[in-house]
């Protein structure tokens, strides 16, 4: 913030979420300025209500837009009329008072008159040139706001609650300069944050294709190639041995799912591999749920050695881990399969294999019809698999990792410039909206 200045004179604020602001600067409630009021739903029995509408109706999903110029569903004049819903008109905001996720306490602006659902809040102010300025407060206090009513539970927002939100008050002027400086700000990091996150994508699908050609292709783009007689896989190499998983795995052993009902969580227990730790890659003992002794004991085909491979068939289909050895004695939940590869296969290489474009092709072929996010246990078994010979694995495997480390590095790097990138758009917003920056004299550069 150094290369703004500062207002002449400050004082302590009287507000909850500003240390100080500007002397000349006022503070009140949010419903002295602001008339609040929540919206409805018209009856979803009534079919007539929903069809071929002229009246834009927002969910509370739409506030991510941050400024709503469309919305996806329009009502009838007859749904309005015989609703609880009210005209919002344009500039004005709306709030979610309820939603899952991270929709609740989110603002946005209409670009047009519109209605609104029941948990939602519209927020018109009596001066609708105040609303810009009053969209950056509120959208700078968003965790602040969530808070009010149990943060990240599942507790809703309420008019009451919004209405005691004490917000700093500028002159007019003044309001208007601030709203114009975060909107041409915000924008531009918003550009440079784009720019990173679509050299993210545009790195990731990079480390995907090298792991997939890598591993279904090999690395001697002169090597003899077959049929592999399996859609997905088209080509491989001719010397490569195409099987079924199943026909791949230790003697002796099975592929096999974990604990159907672990019951409730314990502090002290057996603990058990979750799906969401597949698809975090979270694997440290104080990570993982834990379940009865006596429960665990009914399933001892998935307690864990070490060594082996376990893989996500429930919600993370396809996520892969080889078992890290401090996880011996670990049993597993019902989304998560075990499997033991046998002498002619590395765990690694496994890994390496359920990472391929191929294998994401199989799960979706596996999945038709299905409305349930799972394969079964028998999809598994049945999967080819390509097998190198073990000296070509390991030097896949080895390629694989020198390739990618350098791909990471810049994958890392970008990353970093996404978070450092919103860090600094929070801070601007923080400092214009509560003084800490004088943009009164602030003008967009040519």
């Amino acid at each position: 913030m150094s290369r703004y200045k500062s207002y002449p004179q400050y004082e302590k604020s009287k507000l909850q979420w500003a240390d100080r602001t500007p002397k000349h600067w006022n503070s009140v409630h949010l419903r002295w300025i602001a008339k609040l009021y929540a919206g409805g739903t018209p009856s979803k029995a009534i079919e007539e209500y929903w069809k071929n509408g002229s009246v834009p109706w927002i969910n509370s999903g739409e506030v991510s837009q941050g400024l709503i110029s469309e919305v996806s569903t329009y009502i009838t004049e007859a749904a309005y009329k015989n609703s609880s819903a009210k005209w919002i008109p344009k500039n004005a905001l709306v709030m979610a008072l309820a939603g899952q996720g991270k929709t609740k306490g989110m603002i946005a602006q209409l670009a047009i008159d519109a209605t609104c659902n029941q948990s939602m809040a519209a927020i018109v102010p009596q001066d609708l040139q105040n609303s810009r300025y009053l969209f950056w407060w509120l959208h700078s206090n968003y965790q602040n706001i969530r808070n009010m009513a149990g943060g990240d539970l599942r507790d809703g927002l309420n008019l009451e609650l919004l209405g005691d939100i004490g917000c700093p008050i500028p002159n007019v002027e003044e309001q208007l300069s601030i709203a114009a400086f975060l909107d041409h700000e915000t924008a531009k990091i918003d550009v440079l944050i784009e720019k990173q996150l679509r050299l993210i994508e545009l790195l990731k699908e990079k480390r995907q294709a090298v792991i997939s050609h890598a591993v279904t292709k090999g690395l001697n783009p002169n090597a003899p190639m077959k049929d592999s007689d399996v859609d997905w896989l088209g080509e491989v190499p001719a010397h490569w041995t195409v099987c079924r998983l199943k026909h791949a795995i230790k003697s002796g052993s099975s592929i096999s799912y974990g604990i159907v009902q672990p019951g409730e969580p314990l502090d002290d227990g057996v603990p058990f591999v979750q799906t969401t730790n597949m698809s975090r890659g979270s694997f440290g003992i104080d990570d993982l749920q834990k379940t009865t002794k006596e429960i665990a004991a009914a399933y001892p085909r998935s307690t864990l050695e070490g060594g082996e491979v376990i893989l996500g068939i429930r919600a993370s289909i396809g996520a892969a881990h080889v078992v890290p050895e401090s996880l011996k004695g670990v049993n597993l939940s019902r989304g998560v399969a075990r499997i033991t590869p046998g002498m002619s296969l590395l765990s690694s290489y496994l890994v390496l294999f359920f990472g391929t474009d191929a294998v994401s092709r199989y799960w979706e072929l596996s999945k038709q019809g299905s409305t349930f996010s799972e394969v079964s246990i028998e999809t598994v078994r049945e999967m080819s698999l390509l097998i190198p010979p073990k000296s070509e694995q390991l030097e896949i495997e080895k390629s694989i990792k020198q390739r990618l480390s350098k791909m990471d590095v810049v994958l890392n790097l970008a990353v970093n410039k996404v978070s450092l990138l919103q860090e600094r758009r929070t801070a601007v917003i923080s400092a214009a909206v509560t003084g800490k920056i004088d943009v009164r004299d602030w003008q967009a550069a040519a």
